[in-house]
């Protein structure tokens, strides 16, 4: 059975997703999320987000693109088809469609350019 991750949140998004009932804790009391204040370290949001796309059990991985542009090289190196990387905006940070790798990769997929060449 697959299951929502999310990860790198501000408290606002992670109480809604807990109040939502996505949020869970295991018996080893390892959380599916990662809570991203001023104390994290991006080494900390790496380890995460390497660990939430490694794990066969998860669907999505949602996280707040403000925290996806500090380890930007990942998110655009990713590049599997599940889990799947859903950026999306946070409070105090508006989403920025230039930033999202996912939507760029679907503009070029649909671009005239991609379409042409597959056609030679």
């Amino acid at each position: 059975m697959f299951s929502f991750r999310f990860s790198l949140y501000e408290w606002d998004t992670i109480t809604g997703f807990l109040l939502a009932g996505v949020g869970n804790v295991d018996l080893r009391r390892k959380t599916n999320y990662l809570i991203v204040d001023s104390k994290t370290t991006v080494k900390q949001i790496e380890d995460a987000f390497k660990d939430f796309t490694a794990r066969e059990d998860i669907a999505i991985v949602l996280i707040s693109q403000y925290v996806a542009n500090m380890v930007r090289f990942l998110v655009d190196s990713y590049n599997k088809p599940i889990p799947a990387i859903l950026e999306i905006p946070s409070k105090d940070h508006p989403y920025d469609p230039a930033h999202d790798s996912v939507l760029s990769r679907v503009k070029y997929l649909f671009s005239s350019e991609s379409v042409a060449s597959d056609r030679r």
